[in-house]
């Protein structure tokens, strides 16, 4: 058994790369093989939100708090909420973030196949993110 104690990791910016606007990650975790499962708990502050992405294996997000955004390419732009539990689809091209006046945290869990659990893509541009 492993704990990894609550504040024992430094928090992370999300990097400009992947994030629009002011994103924390903490807590993240990777499992060595043969586990493939991976997260982090993710905050974005109002108006933040992540790039295009997919993952080959699907990702699971818990919401924890506050009130967000999920879209998959070609849907609507969903809110999400306190105990909302959403699914992608392996290789479902999605972004997700905070709504514009309130922040949002998640738990985000992917599985890695061969040692990659993301493909980024483009950011989201503000006309999407506002749709």
């Amino acid at each position: 058994m492993q704990i990894m104690r609550n504040g024992s990791q430094p928090s992370e910016r999300g990097p400009a790369d992947y994030f629009t606007g002011s994103v924390r990650i903490d807590s993240r975790f990777q499992r060595s093989d043969p586990a493939r499962a991976g997260g982090a708990i993710v905050t974005f502050e109002p108006g933040a939100r992540t790039a295009w992405h997919t993952h080959p294996l699907g990702q699971t997000l818990i919401v924890t708090a506050g009130r967000g955004w999920a879209q998959r390419e070609g849907g609507p732009v969903e809110e999400i909420r306190p105990g909302d539990v959403i699914w992608f689809e392996p290789g479902e091209k999605h972004w997700h973030g905070a709504t514009a006046v309130t922040g949002m945290t998640h738990i985000a869990i992917a599985e890695a196949l061969d040692g990659k659990a993301v493909d980024w893509l483009e950011h989201v541009s503000d006309e999407q993110y506002q749709a």
